[in-house]
This record gives structure tokens, C-alpha cells and sequence, in this order.
């Protein structure tokens, strides 16, 4: 599926999604229209999703993060997923197999908040929350090989 010049150029990418194509090609040993080319096949393929920004939620003065688990009521699964969609300080989710549903990363600034977010679930579903200490392994990609 991907070469070693496509890995070359998205280990580059995931390091500086800035970096000028000049620099790029120079980097890969590349003329600017054939990494421009690479790049746009990487998109088509939708390996490249997105060109973003990491924001430190610290930095909002969101100093506290959690990750609860929720298992809807019955009859309450496709509330519970709008609602939880609509939450902004939801910033993951993930929809699981086993006894909970869903898996979500939670990001607030007091506890006071964090009663406010899961007050509004408790009505349609029972959360298990537990509170980060620390992130010995921040979210990264899998292996590219």
C-alpha cells in the first residue's frame, strides 16, 4: 500500500505537518511537483485525513481529563449517542462491544463541571468515570511499516 518514499514523507509530515513542500522535497530527495503529487494520492486515499493542529487543552484551562464509560438505559442507545456527540468537552468517543457502550475522554476545568457533563447522562444512562492522573503514552499512530 505504501511505499518507502510515502512513509518517508508522512514520518516528515507527523514530525511538521507545516513544513513548505520545498523543504519536503529536498528532504526526500524529490522534485516539489512529484512530492505534490504523492501527497495529493495520499489524500485520494484518504491515508492524509486531515492537515491539523494539536492544541493543549492546558492551554484553554482545561486542566482535568476523564474517561468515562457509559452503558445507555434500555431503549436509550441512540439518545445517549446524540448527547454524548453534542457534549463539546467530549473531545473522543468510541463505540465498544462488552459491557459499556461507549469510551469517552472527557476534558473540564473543575469537578463541579464534571457533575454538570455526567448529570445530564444520568437520566438516560449509568457512567463509570475515572479521572486521568497521568498520559504515559500520548494518542499516536501505529506503526507506518
Amino acid at each position: 500500500m505504501l511505499d518507502e518514499l510515502d512513509r518517508t514523507i508522512l514520518e516528515i509530515l507527523i514530525d511538521d505537518a507545516r513544513i513548505s513542500l520545498k523543504e519536503l522535497s529536498q528532504k526526500v530527495g524529490l522534485s516539489s511537483p512529484s512530492v505534490s503529487e504523492r501527497l495529493r494520492r495520499l489524500e485520494e486515499k484518504k491515508v492524509i485525513r486531515a492537515f491539523t493542529v494539536d492544541i493543549d487543552p492546558v492551554a484553554l484551562g482545561y486542566s482535568l481529563t476523564a474517561i468515562v464509560r457509559v452503558r445507555p438505559l434500555p431503549g436509550m442507545l441512540h439518545i445517549v449517542e446524540k448527547l454524548i456527540k453534542e457534549t463539546p468537552e467530549i473531545t473522543e468517543c468510541d463505540k465498544v462491544t462488552g459491557d459499556d457502550c461507549f469510551i469517552g475522554k472527557l476534558q473540564f476545568r473543575t469537578m463541579e463541571q464534571l457533575d454538570t457533563i455526567l448529570d445530564r447522562l444520568a437520566e438516560k444512562a449509568e457512567t463509570n468515570t475515572s479521572i486521568v492522573k497521568a498520559s504515559p503514552v500520548k494518542r499516536r499512530l501505529p506503526p507506518l511499516s
